[in-house]
């Protein structure tokens, strides 16, 4: 079993996640970029918010992070929809649509790995807001 699928599966939710793979590559990183963003922004579910991970993004404590999850739940947003970017990063109309662009930390991370970390805390945010002992400050 992935880390991926461990974390998400602590999760008392179902957790989807889409890969969007764009078949055809374009000539250079904007037009990728652009084509990528329709894809992932027709993906997003009506009324969540979103959370782009960006380099350039937040670096949020996980406790600040599972205050931000806990705040939409009480304006009664119910579905989160977190987006990594391809290799040439994220499209400006995806991080112009973004509720919270997060970042974790400066360093490049491979996809696979990334998934790995947002799932994990994903789950911290949920032991957190649930009161469970999982996270430690």
């Amino acid at each position: 079993m992935d880390l991926v699928t461990q974390y998400l599966g602590r999760l008392p939710w179902k957790a989807d996640i889409t890969e969007i793979d764009i078949k055809k590559q374009a000539a250079n990183a904007a037009e990728r970029k652009a084509r990528e963003a329709e894809r992932i922004l027709a993906a997003v579910p009506d009324g969540a918010a979103l959370v782009a991970l960006d380099e350039h993004g937040k670096a949020l404590k996980s406790r600040q992070f599972a205050g931000k999850i806990d705040e939409w739940q009480a304006t009664g947003i119910s579905r989160v929809a977190f987006v990594i970017g391809g290799a040439d990063g994220l499209d400006h109309s995806v991080l112009a649509k973004a509720d919270l662009k997060l970042a974790f930390g400066t360093l490049t991370w491979p996809h696979m790995m990334v998934r790995a970390m947002l799932a994990e805390q994903i789950y911290r945010a949920w032991s957190i807001n649930a009161g469970h002992p999982y996270h430690r400050d």
